[in-house]
């Protein structure tokens, strides 16, 4: 059994009898992200997170956390990481690496659900990417979109057991999996897609296909522009701050992605063909 899920005992109450039994649960438990550097010749050492997520993957979701929040750029200015402690987990970053704490304003702890709701004002919601949405034009068929949903759902290894994660997935243009993260989180699935791809040198990921399994956040959206990801298929909703967010920036930004449809919120014409589609909430 992996650390990412656990063994309970409970009580299962049927129509004419209750009987004891083991069930599996998605473990949920804080982790302390701490950065470490130098400045003027002295060390220092900031936490700058405590966030609740499924213990798997704790580099990368650290290494994301920092990329995403634009603390770091590029994968040279992380020269280690590694864990302190039980649920704190130390980015030392490399010498000359510009720190702008000002952009850590937040409450120092979030929720598994919501990673942006201590956030002190929507002017601190934005950070800058480094790289531009390559072109808005066709890239990818819409029956492979329409096959993402399965791909995702045959990956999810801990959402077999549990019934209680979320993922996000990210897909070559042929529709190959690149890599997939499970959390209990939105935002820290995502964040350990973005932290594999940034320690692999593998960002911008401007010829992927981003997939994830529930609600589109407007979070969701600036994570994956900071990555450079063109375009995200959401199996459930947007919000209407996400879908401006996508409009705005150019990206392909899709919803309610199902074997026999889905919605065009922004960016079609990355989506070949499309005379077939009709937009309609569900």
């Amino acid at each position: 059994m992996t650390d990412a899920i656990k063994e309970v005992a409970v009580e299962r109450a049927g129509a004419h009898a209750t009987h004891a039994m083991l069930d599996v649960l998605a473990v949920e438990q804080p982790l302390e992200i701490r950065v470490s550097w130098d400045e003027d010749d002295e060390p220092r050492l900031a936490t700058v997170a405590v966030t609740m997520r499924t213990p798997d993957n704790d580099c990368e979701l650290a290494a994301g956390f920092l990329f995403t929040e634009g603390i770091v750029r590029r994968r040279d200015q992380i020269a280690g990481i590694r864990s302190c402690r039980p649920g704190s987990i130390r980015v030392e970053l490399a010498p000359g690496t510009p720190v702008d704490l000002a952009r850590l304003e937040r409450h120092a702890y979030t929720t598994s659900s919501c990673g942006l709701c201590g956030k002190p004002s929507t002017s601190a919601l934005r950070a800058v990417p480094s790289w531009s949405l390559p072109p808005n034009e066709a890239i990818v068929d819409d029956a492979l979109i329409r096959s993402l949903p399965a791909s995702l759902r045959r990956a999810q290894s801990v959402f077999d057991a549990t019934g209680g994660l979320h993922a996000s997935g990210l897909f070559d243009l042929d529709g190959r999996l690149v890599v997939l993260r499970e959390d209990v989180g939105r935002h820290n699935a995502l964040d350990k897609v973005i932290g594999a791809e940034l320690l692999a040198d593998r960002l911008p990921a401007s010829e992927r296909l981003l997939i994830v399994s529930g609600r589109v956040s407007f979070e969701l959206i600036q994570k994956a522009l900071m990555a450079g990801i063109p375009l995200l298929a959401a199996i459930g909703a947007p919000s209407s701050l996400a879908v401006e967010l996508a409009r705005e920036a150019g990206m392909t930004l899709l919803g309610f992605v199902r074997a026999d449809r889905f919605n065009i919120y922004s960016g079609g014409e990355r989506v070949r063909p499309r005379s077939r589609f009709l937009y309609r909430h569900r």
